[in-house]
């Protein structure tokens, strides 16, 4: 049996923000073949997951705090206990609207890596409405492209 403690997975934090800790996949001792999830938190005011898609389907489940979710080309405010289904190919953002950090957990599938942390990590996420489709209409938090410090990204071995 394996079991995996959130307290004991140190994660890492990207430039927009956040903290993600792999729960399945990635630095966790829980592995799965066909979903990776993870607990995210978002900081207070604008923390977020930047504007991006990626092949895999994927749900958000909000666990605390009040959030901006774009959606293609939608934008709807999200709270404690909502779950979003966000489609393989569909561009998404989510951003802590809050004075409190915002915890969501994800969750999608097929396992494996989604380009985006490499790309903000590295400083090359494409660009909302440049690079790929611009955020939708009435969305109040810009996409975060910020490079990351020198030494602000390598914490643990998360992926």
């Amino acid at each position: 049996m394996i079991i995996g403690d959130l307290a004991a997975i140190q994660g890492r934090r990207y430039p927009a923000r956040r903290r993600t800790q792999n729960l399945v996949g990635g630095a966790s001792p829980v592995h799965a073949n066909n979903f990776a999830m993870g607990f995210v938190t978002l900081e207070p005011n604008g923390g977020q997951v930047p504007w991006h898609n990626q092949e895999q389907e994927e749900v958000y489940f909000i666990l605390e705090g009040t959030g901006e979710m774009c959606l293609g080309d939608e934008v709807q405010e999200m709270t404690a206990g909502q779950i979003v289904q966000i489609p393989p190919g569909v561009f998404h953002q989510l951003s802590n609207k809050g004075d409190i950090p915002l915890k969501m957990i994800y969750c999608y599938g097929p396992a494996g890596d989604v380009d985006h942390w490499k790309q903000e990590l590295a400083g090359t996420l494409p660009k909302a409405g440049v690079d790929v489709p611009p955020l939708p209409p009435g969305a109040m938090y810009p996409q975060c492209t910020d490079a990351p410090a020198k030494d602000e990204h390598m914490q643990g071995n998360e992926r």
